[in-house]
């Protein structure tokens, strides 16, 4: 085994098995020939994937990223293999039905299984993520002819997919992007256009790739109404085999992390020769495409967590066996260094990593069993779990993000001057991390979702489901025997968001839609902050639960209930300072002209 776990074996069983009790959802029909024996074989198999074969190529793949040669891109010859290993494991299609191959895993088996892959080679493991999600926009959406000619061949790996949607000059704003699609005699449709920042774009690891492609059909209207969805391979199968689809490497962008996976600007039909398959309903693309990037969105929150996870257990490996000073009660200088563990400043920065860490794993894994429900269970569980699962897929998005890259610069911080070198692997994780906070919807944009639609949504249901579900942790705490004044905390704070969301909701159907969202990027801050506290206060509980049942070690226990101390001591008190600025509306940041900067 490795020096670093990447991932601790413990806590993703404490998660899974003991906060989640995940072996209940082997009630729900297809779910039903798994066991928490196979679910810890597909755990275990990544695991040792991970640990023995991804993990050790990372820092060779870090250093020599893709090339592009006479218009192709060629990557690291190791992840080649590694591609090989993964698709062999069958993880393409880990959650998909039996009929197409899958092997009808829940997504938390999946989120679990995975977070030892990305915490050991994120940019590896993208190749396989893009293509799940690829595929199954084909799968949900596509006719039978063009799941079976693209999707097939996707989900056995022998075709990659990718997302393009993003061009130079709309970025986030899809509204404006200007790729167009000319309907052919044949049904299929000619495509022209440039699209930017497309991870996998291009590669040497497969004979073809298709992209799930953004385009306006000539005669659309503009706005997104007028967009649509197209299968657009890089080679286009015909009777004579795979042929060159004009589909071209416009440049490469030299990223400061995820060095594994190239990101490419592209040219479609740069010589009137780019053919596109339209997927789904004319005018519905961007509708369909969100279930990509609802289920991207989950996937970066987990990116996050696995990125801070294995530089927590760097750090904490270094700070055991570096020795350095003394304690401030030992004045004797010749008595022997301590390792830097022992003091109280590495503990502070270590807990917070740990606390980060789980919670953020606690909430992948949560909307990862609400995303589990919505689809399989009976209809009035399903309607409440998707009601959860779009409240909190914001927050899953970017509270690992944002806060793991917190988490992932203490990481270099312990290290100390090894750490402000690439001589050591956390400044690499550093630079790894920073892009989950901007792809699949910068922090900001994941601020004006929450507010400006999900939350309010029908009401203000999700909130209420919400509150219900917090409640059942609270009650489960106190029985458990955890403080009561951490229930009555949280309660509380969930009752403050409550009113807040209320108040805000009345800002803007009373006319002043700027108001209401212009602390958006704060009221996501607020309600991570609260929604990680839940998840610290349910972990509490099975923490105390386990140690009066004596499932031990004691010493884990211990642990999840002083990072559930750590939170509500530090964290939890922000609530009130937040709140109290969303409501005031302060506008100096509103006001600020151009010229005044």
């Amino acid at each position: 085994m490795v020096s670093n776990p990447l991932v601790s074996d413990r806590e993703v069983d404490f998660g899974l098995y003991e906060v989640l009790d995940v072996e209940e959802l082997t009630k729900l029909p297809p779910f039903v020939d798994h066991s928490r024996e196979t679910f810890d074989f597909v755990i275990g198999s990544c695991r040792r994937l991970a640990r023995e074969h991804l993990w050790p190529a990372y820092r060779d793949i870090d250093a020599e990223p893709p090339t592009f040669v006479d218009g192709e891109i060629l990557v690291h010859p190791k992840i080649k293999d590694l591609y090989r290993r993964m698709v062999d494991l069958g993880l393409i299609s880990a959650t998909r039905p039996h009929d197409i191959g899958g092997q009808q895993l829940p997504s938390t088996i999946a989120v679990a299984a995975q977070a030892y892959l990305k915490a050991a080679n994120l940019s590896a493991f993208g190749y396989i993520g893009l293509t799940t999600g690829a595929a199954h926009l084909i799968e949900a959406f596509g006719d039978e002819a063009t799941r079976e000619t693209f999707m097939a061949p996707m989900y056995e790996g022998a075709w990659t997919g990718t997302m393009a949607l993003t061009e130079p000059h709309a970025g986030s704003s899809l509204g404006d992007i200007t790729t167009t699609a000319t309907p052919r005699v044949d049904g299929t449709y000619a495509i022209r256009g440039a699209k930017i920042f497309i991870s996998g774009g291009d590669h040497d690891l497969t004979d073809n790739i298709v992209h799930l492609t953004l385009a306006r059909i000539d005669g659309a209207p503009a706005g997104t109404r007028g967009i649509s969805l197209f299968a657009v391979p890089k080679r286009r199968p015909t009777s004579d085999g795979l042929v060159d689809n004009d589909v071209r490497v416009a440049g490469m962008i030299h990223k400061i992390g995820w060095r594994g996976l190239p990101s490419l600007a592209l040219n479609f039909g740069e010589n009137g020769d780019c053919v596109g398959w339209l997927v789904g309903e004319a005018g519905r693309g961007l509708a369909h495409m969100f279930q990509m990037m609802n289920s991207a969105r989950i996937m970066v929150g987990l990116h996050g967590v696995a990125t801070a996870s294995v530089a927590y257990h760097e750090a904490l490996a270094y700070a055991r066996q570096r020795p350095q000073g003394r304690p401030a009660t030992d004045r004797d200088p010749s008595s022997a260094q301590v390792p830097i563990v022992e003091h109280d400043d590495v503990k502070r920065m270590l807990l917070r990593q740990k606390a980060i860490v789980e919670g953020g794993l606690a909430l992948v894994l949560r909307t990862a069993r609400y995303s589990d429900l919505a689809t399989h269970a009976e209809p009035a569980t399903s309607a409440r779990a998707q009601l959860l699962l779009d409240l909190l897929t914001p927050i899953t998005k970017s509270f690992p993000a944002e806060l793991g890259f917190e988490a992932n610069s203490l990481a270099l911080q312990i290290h100390g001057g090894y750490g402000y070198s690439s001589e050591y692997l956390p400044e690499a994780w550093l630079r790894d991390q920073k892009l989950n906070s901007i792809h699949e919807g910068t922090t900001g944009i994941q601020g004006l979702d929450l507010l400006g639609r999900r939350a309010i949504a029908a009401d203000g249901a999700a909130l209420h489901a919400l509150v219900e579900e917090v409640t059942t942790a609270i009650d489960r705490a106190a029985a458990a025997g955890v403080s009561q004044e951490r229930g009555a905390e949280l309660f509380q704070a969930v009752e403050a968001l409550v009113a807040l969301t209320g108040e805000l909701a009345g800002r803007g159907s009373g006319g002043d839609v700027a108001g209401m969202l212009r602390h958006s990027t704060d009221y996501l801050d607020l309600f991570g902050t609260v929604v990680v506290a839940w998840q610290h206060l349910d972990r509490a509980a099975a923490a105390a639960e386990g140690l009066a049942d004596g499932r031990g070690p004691d010493a884990f226990y211990r642990g999840v209930l002083a990072a559930a101390d750590y939170w509500f001591a530090t964290e939890v008190p922000r609530t009130h300072l937040l709140t109290a600025r969303i409501r005031s509306g302060e506008d100096s940041f509103a006001r600020m002209q151009p010229d005044w900067f």
